[in-house]
């Protein structure tokens, strides 16, 4: 029997290790593709144990890849629990509860001609040096597959949602959101069920507004225009005190408030890092400085892009302040990543060091409730630092690192590119593509997307409309001349 290693069918498929798991065109995600991918993963990183959990989002396209990756997983003498069509951190938890290994078929917020798998230890999200042992395993090119049956998925268990849904009813109680009127966005989310009834059950009257079958590649850190037209619509229309939404998988919140605004992501992070009472909060250098100037928490945790990188980070302050401390994580694209037990209620929140868009929901929306006051006012004690961030799709990660290579070697030339009205460079940061600060406190931040053709503006200023303006015309700029300049 022919083999090889998964490093090769990364380079001949396309599909390949991103921020957050294995991402690509659905065409090139074929059945072999994913069977190797699942294979590499059992041989390296899942070889302990003797089933593993597995579920997908709603994209039309995730069944069948599921369905391969679970042909693997039966071929390879092991156990597939499968749990159906469920959030990434519900599927998560179900696997940390059961203590053992997870597979999840998503592509996130990418757009529908993408998809991609994660993949979890019992404890997590696997690391980057997974990922690299995965890249280097050695796998069966002559799949069992190939000429046989077609891989089928067994039935879904209940258990998993049920396990989610306690999660959160157990530890912050029936009460806890009574009395508010909330606005359910449910596109093609994943969660559009289970979200509606946590809040039902944490005394919520929910709002259910916006299904729909075909598949919306919701992006919390680049929320679409129509959504952003649509949400204000919809306060006009209906009486809500919040709007709440998920991306596809259900990993990263989008909340409004009662006038339909969308909040920032990274705004949502230090926000829950208060409900929460952390200690030590991590997170990447793409997010809002207010984090640090709000002075109110122990340390802040400055990483990469991406959950690995923030994971990884947890686990060192965990490491190095102890289990008595509460660390928490979060992302500018608003995910909330919990590296330690927290106790509530006479209960215990336990951790969840993957990226969760329900936790981050609950924690703005009781904090509203605690403070007395709408959410449209639940920031205002923190500094006023506004970010902005948005993506040239169809921008080659090629090009992109050149640019940034190029933008990193010559000051001036930056300068003028990103922000010529903010006066002179007082920072360069390299630590995940180029981060410059300026003389009047702006920050320009370019970075290749790592999931998709795209390169990834965000910005900051003290002015909200200003970072807007500044990410536009940073990215107006970029698109105009970034081809030239790298030729």
């Amino acid at each position: 029997m022919a083999t090889t290693i998964l490093r090769h069918i990364v380079a001949m498929s396309g599909v390949q290790f991103g921020t957050s798991g294995a991402r690509g065109l659905v065409a090139n995600m074929s059945d072999d593709v994913c069977y190797a991918y699942t294979q590499a993963f059992l041989r390296t990183v899942a070889t302990a144990s003797d089933a593993v959990v597995l579920g997908h989002d709603l994209r039309p396209s995730s069944p069948a890849i599921a369905a391969a990756c679970a042909r693997a997983v039966h071929d390879a003498g092991k156990r597939v629990l499968f749990v159906g069509a469920l959030p990434t951190p519900a599927i998560a938890y179900y696997a940390a509860v059961c203590g053992v290994p997870a597979i999840v078929v998503t592509g996130s917020h990418i757009p529908f001609d993408r998809n991609g798998i994660k993949f979890y230890r019992a404890d997590g999200e696997i690391s980057k040096r997974d990922e690299q042992a995965m890249l280097d395993a050695g796998i069966e090119t002559t799949f069992a597959m190939a000429s046989g049956a077609a891989p089928s998925l067994p039935a879904a268990s209940n258990e998993p949602a049920d396990a989610y849904l306690r999660r959160y009813l157990e530890v912050f109680g029936a009460t806890a959101l009574a009395d508010m009127r909330i606005a359910v966005y449910e596109h093609s989310s994943v969660a559009r069920d289970i979200l509606s009834n946590i809040l039902t059950g944490l005394g919520a009257t929910v709002l259910p507004l916006g299904r729909t079958d075909e598949f919306v590649p919701i992006d919390t850190e680049a929320v679409r225009a129509e959504d952003i037209e649509r949400a204000a619509r919809w306060a006009q229309e209906h009486t809500f005190d919040a709007i709440v939404s998920t991306d596809g998988d259900a990993d990263r919140p989008l909340i409004g408030d009662e006038r339909g605004q969308w909040l920032r992501g990274d705004i949502v992070g230090i926000l829950c890092s208060q409900y929460l009472a952390a200690d030590y909060v991590v997170t990447p250098v793409s997010s809002n400085t207010a984090v640090e100037r709000c002075a109110q928490f122990k340390d802040v945790i400055r990483t990469r892009i991406g959950s690995p990188y923030v994971i990884a980070g947890m686990e060192q302050a965990v490491a190095a302040h102890g289990q008595g401390v509460v660390v928490a994580g979060y992302e500018a694209n608003g995910g909330f990543l919990l590296g330690t037990d927290i106790a509530r209620n006479n209960a215990v929140l336990k951790a969840l060091p993957t990226r969760d868009a329900v936790l981050p929901i609950v924690a703005v929306l009781g904090l509203a409730r605690e403070r007395g006051c709408p959410v449209s006012e639940v920031a205002h004690g923190l500094p006023l630092r506004f970010t902005a961030s948005d993506r040239l799709q169809e921008f080659s990660t090629e090009l992109s690192r050149d640019l940034i290579a190029r933008l990193a070697q010559d000051s001036v030339q930056a300068g003028l590119l990103l922000a010529p009205q903010s006066g002179t460079l007082t920072n360069v940061d390299t630590t995940d593509g180029l981060r410059v600060t300026f003389a009047n406190g702006d920050i320009v931040h370019l970075r290749p997307s790592g999931n998709a053709p795209e390169l990834r503006c965000y910005t900051e200023a003290s002015i909200k409309e200003d970072a807007e303006v500044l990410c536009r015309a940073c990215l107006a700029r970029i698109a105009e001349t970034a081809r030239t300049l790298c030729a």
